[in-house]
């Protein structure tokens, strides 16, 4: 099956270890030199209005898909994704 990115991001992400929906397809990370997928990123919910920054971003990686359907991404992670932290702007003034 061939899949466009634009395709792509419209799959929700389901973790089938235990049928949470971890989001959507937001990104994808690339390795150039080798031109293959490496993860997959479903970027984290805003906190009250994006005010109190966000969730952390999940990123799945590659070899985590179990099968890309025409509705949704199935992925096997027994955690919720390794995860990226983004400090927000009260969060990083907070720590002066």
């Amino acid at each position: 099956m061939i899949c466009k990115f634009t395709e792509l991001k419209n799959k929700d992400v389901i973790n089938i270890s235990d049928g949470v929906r971890l989001g959507r397809v937001d990104d994808v990370e690339v390795d150039p030199e080798r031109a293959v997928i490496v993860s997959v990123i479903s970027l984290g919910r805003p906190r009250f209005f994006g005010i109190f920054g966000k969730d952390d971003d999940i990123i799945i990686p590659w070899e985590n898909i179990e099968i890309i359907g025409v509705d949704a991404i199935l992925v096997r992670v027994d955690y919720r994704g390794a995860k990226k932290r983004r400090p927000s702007f009260l969060e990083e003034w907070l720590r002066q």
